[in-house]
């Protein structure tokens, strides 16, 4: 075998050599993607996961409150407690490093925004230079050259690590005593540098805590306590003695030091999965184009291989050959592909950083995190898909008849076609369709997807037979058409074969078409169900984190009795940790009750009808799917969050029902909405971290004058003998806010169109090149057909005939398959991926031009490979027969 290897391959190979770099490149590029997707997601994750390591530090265990912050007196008892050989505070804030020209914005009719809204934002940590070194070693602030030791505990001194360096275009060695100034608030501070501290993640600084406690206003509560046990001390025995301290509460959250990186790890799994399964869809078309080259230089070297046969090789050896010449041509094909996605995933981190659109990683520039394991992995993902898509042609090669190929007759006859094999597919996926998810990975939607496109190619056979057994007769009375269906008749396999190299191409395209164009359908609509209000405004330097940004509380109702102002209303945003082990869920405060209630992009819209004790509130798809909830269900948990508050007013703990469920599609872990009035009778501030605001219709002002008398009004509303100056205002309209989201958005699937991009190219190669093969072999049937009269003309009629009709056929089959496909990935990898639905639209123009191109792909290929084949070499091929 080795020496057939040696000699008849590569004989072949040096006289096509084009033929085998073409599927080489398709594999190449398929093992290629795939990997440097894995690559960059993984060492976007390790880094991540270090720079939260790293802020995080190294507690045994850390004490956080499902909302708001820790008593300041809990800490005492904390520390004193049994088993705890130390406890460190930390407070935390996010502040805005403002750019130069920040505040100057822009005005016009698609775009209109004002105020301190382009800037860095900046993580600020508070805690204690003489407790952390134990727990977070790199936060511990280093003194700058000419610093005081008691700048660890002044007031106005920060110490940055050298992302926050870097935001601020600071050298690593700035002096002592260079001016810090950033937003928090809405309100400009001032601070000198003092340090540097180690740790490695995005911007960063790190005060004293009583200085931020100051800088914040913030004295009777911190953000979380990190706890070193004493030696011996057994951890479950810690957390038992903690919940009998007196001041301990049930809304607070013990947390083990690996709960912080394993929600970023589920955060972004399902993205990574995801992005790396369609990476890995052009290694599926790069192993139909394998396919496709392997068929046309099996089909031109059969009288070879009947050669073969006749001096002794047996059947199984001439499939081997072919199966051993794909081996190789894999093995190549993927040991460069992994050494190109390398070099891809090392410029990619280089220049664009370790996020592809998701959101997940944006900022972090990690180094790259090369795995062997991965390597062979995808490695031996290239070897299989090259070995598969030879399967096929190794088949022919070792079923051809020897004595019959050697005189120009063919293969044998045809095997009748059977339903069952693609029924019996398409029943299993339709079944593992209904399969939930695995760790949150929707591992049975993805075979799901696969059996289908295999329950689709296996259907052909059968949908061809039954389609020939539907032509008029009238269209066999004409000898070119004749020609043309017997063919197919009789030779069903290789018709299958030209319409299978359509579907397998098409399908994926049109899934992925449908899948993108129904997401941003979906978000157009929830944008415009979110933002129903022209213009909203908040304070500068806020953070979706914790509550950094409020406004007056009075700011509301001055901002609507101004004049051509129809109506303000004042909302809020805050976070909520509801269990250790899972991402927190943000808390959003708005009017929704009322005659002018805010309206939701209602899922299960609330029932009039429903009347229940207690405090109505409206949870995101994601938080239904997380925690199980259903419309009408009780939800203790949000009870206990809220348990702090309750006691402050000494009153009866508040029970919580759903009472109706919205599309999210910002918050992958789940939001829940509240009412405004519901909120302040629980307790709640009523400064608002953002502004609704109705301008009246007639005559409406315009923005530079509602920003003007905006600011007056939130300046007269502050409280009387406020010390701060007013808060420096971020304005934008509800348009600004649409076209942001959806830049995001076709940034985020920007990885997505490309990957496309390329399998559909490679998609399309694969049918000119499958056509070139059925239309080559054929050369000696064109022979016969000139000897029987027909003309040149005639032959290319009848060969661009067939490319027309099958390359049709194909892509109506491939867009229906496609469909299926995409109703899949839109109805269950989606929500099982992300916790949301959509609804499905298809892009009929999008769709039609994708078809287009294949139909005239594979028709332009046929034709051209017919005058090649119809050629006077036709004619003399006839004479081998003599």
């Amino acid at each position: 075998m080795w020496s057939l290897l040696c000699t008849f391959s590569w004989q072949e190979l040096r006289r096509h050599p084009w033929r085998a770099a073409t599927a080489w490149v398709a594999i190449l590029l398929g093992v290629a993607l795939g990997f440097a997707v894995h690559v960059i997601n993984q060492s976007a994750l390790d880094e991540f996961s270090r720079a939260v390591r790293s802020v995080g530090g190294q507690p045994d265990l850390q004490l956080h409150a499902m909302q708001g912050g820790l008593p300041l007196a809990l800490y005492r008892q904390v520390a004193q407690a049994p088993g705890i050989a130390r406890a460190v505070p930390w407070i935390e804030t996010s502040v805005l490093l403002p750019q130069a020209d920040a505040g100057q914005g822009q005005d016009g009719p698609t775009r209109q925004t004002r105020g301190a809204a382009q800037g860095t934002a900046l993580r600020v940590l508070g805690g204690d230079a003489l407790l952390m070194a134990a727990v977070a070693p790199a936060l511990m602030p280093r003194l700058a050259e000419g610093s005081s030791r008691l700048d660890l505990f002044a007031p106005d001194a920060v110490f940055l690590n050298a992302a926050a360096l870097q935001a601020l275009h600071l050298p690593a060695d700035a002096p002592a005593g260079t001016p810090v100034a950033w937003l928090q608030n809405g309100q400009r501070k001032t601070l000198r540098l003092a340090g540097t501290v180690a740790a490695a993640a995005g911007p960063v600084a790190v005060m004293d805590i009583g200085a931020l406690q100051d800088l914040m206003q913030q004295w009777d509560t911190v953000d979380r306590i990190d706890l070193q046990l004493a030696d011996g001390a057994a951890r479950s025995d810690a957390i038992a003695a903690l919940r009998k301290l007196p001041g301990w509460q049930p809304q607070i959250l013990v947390q083990q030091p690996g709960d912080e990186q394993q929600r970023v790890g589920e955060m972004s799994r399902a993205y990574r999965v995801n992005l790396t399964v369609l990476a890995l869809v052009a290694l599926f078309t790069g192993a139909f184009l394998v396919f496709s080259v392997l068929a046309l230089s099996v089909a031109q070297r059969a009288p070879q291989f009947a050669l073969l046969a006749v001096l002794g090789t047996t059947p199984r050896q001439r499939m081997g050959l072919v199966l051993l010449e794909a081996l190789a041509l894999g093995l190549l094909g993927s040991v460069a592909g992994i050494a190109a996605g390398t070099g891809l995933a090392w410029v990619t981190l280089h220049w664009l950083g370790g996020d592809l659109g998701g959101g997940y990683f944006a900022g972090v520039s990690p180094a790259l995190q090369w795995s062997p394991v991965a390597a062979l992995v995808f490695g031996l993902l290239g070897v299989a898909a090259t070995v598969a898509g030879a399967w096929w042609p190794a088949r022919q090669a070792m079923e051809l008849p020897p004595a019959a190929t050697l005189k120009g007759m063919g293969g044998g006859a045809e095997s009748r076609a059977r339903a069952w094999p693609a029924v019996a597919l398409l029943a299993a996926s339709v079944l593992l369709a209904l399969v939930p998810p695995v760790a949150g990975v929707p591992l049975a939607a993805y075979v799901a997807v696969a059996l289908l496109l295999l329950g689709g190619m296996a259907a052909l056979p059968w949908l061809l037979a039954l389609l020939l057994r539907s032509l008029p007769p009238a269209l066999l009375q004409r000898a070119l058409p004749l020609l043309a269906v017997e063919r197919a008749r009789r030779m069903r396999r290789a018709t299958t074969v030209a319409v299978g190299g359509v579907v397998a191409s098409l399908s994926l395209a049109v899934a992925l078409t449908v899948m993108v164009t129904s997401f941003r359908s979906s978000m157009m609509e929830w944008l415009d169900a979110v933002l129903p209000a022209p213009w909203y405004v908040r304070a500068a330097g806020g953070s979706s984190r914790v509550d950094a940004a409020l406004l007056p509380a009075r700011a509301a109702g001055a901002i609507g009795a101004l004049p051509g102002v129809e109506r303000a209303q004042a909302m809020r945003t805050g976070s909520l940790q509801l269990l250790p082990d899972q991402p927190a869920v943000s808390l959003l405060v708005r009017p929704l009750q009322g005659p002018q209630a805010q309206q939701l992009p209602w899922v299960q819209a609330p029932d009039p009808k429903l009347v229940r004790e207690g405090i109505a509130v409206y949870v995101s798809e994601a938080i239904a799917q997380l925690y199980r909830l259903g419309v009408g269900d009780d939800w203790p948990l949000l009870s206990k969050a809220f348990s702090h508050e309750t006691q402050e007013m000494q009153a009866p703990a508040a029970s919580f029902y759903v009472a109706g469920i919205w599309r999210d599609y910002i918050r992958q872990f789940g939001a829940v909405a509240m009412d405004w009035q519901d909120y302040l009778r629980l307790g709640g501030s009523p400064q608002a971290s953002e502004i609704a605001i109705w301008p009246q219709s007639a005559p409406a002002p315009s923005f530079a004058e509602m920003q003007a008398r905006v600011e007056q009004a939130v300046q007269a509303s502050q409280e009387t003998g406020a010390s701060d100056a007013p808060p420096a205002l971020e304005f934008v309209s509800s348009l600004a806010l649409r076209e942001r989201s959806l830049r995001i958005f076709d940034r985020s699937f920007a990885v997505t169109y490309w990957l496309q991009a390329v399998a559909i190219g490679i998609g399309l190669f694969g049918i000119a090149a499958s056509f070139s093969a059925q239309v080559l072999a054929r050369r000696k049937e064109f022979g016969l057909l000139a000897h029987l009269g027909l003309t040149r003309a005639n032959i290319l009629a009848v060969v661009a005939a067939e490319g027309l009709a099958w390359t049709a056929l194909g892509a109506v089959a491939g867009t229906l398959l496609g469909l299926g496909v995409a109703v899949i990935l839109v109805h269950v990898v989606n929500p099982q991926s992300f916790h949301w639905t959509m609804d499905l639209r298809v892009p009929a123009l999008r769709l039609a031009a994708l078809c287009g191109a294949v139909v005239l792909a594979g028709t332009v290929t046929a034709w051209l490979a017919g005058r090649q084949a119809a050629g006077t070499q036709a004619v003399l091929a006839v004479k081998e027969d003599w």
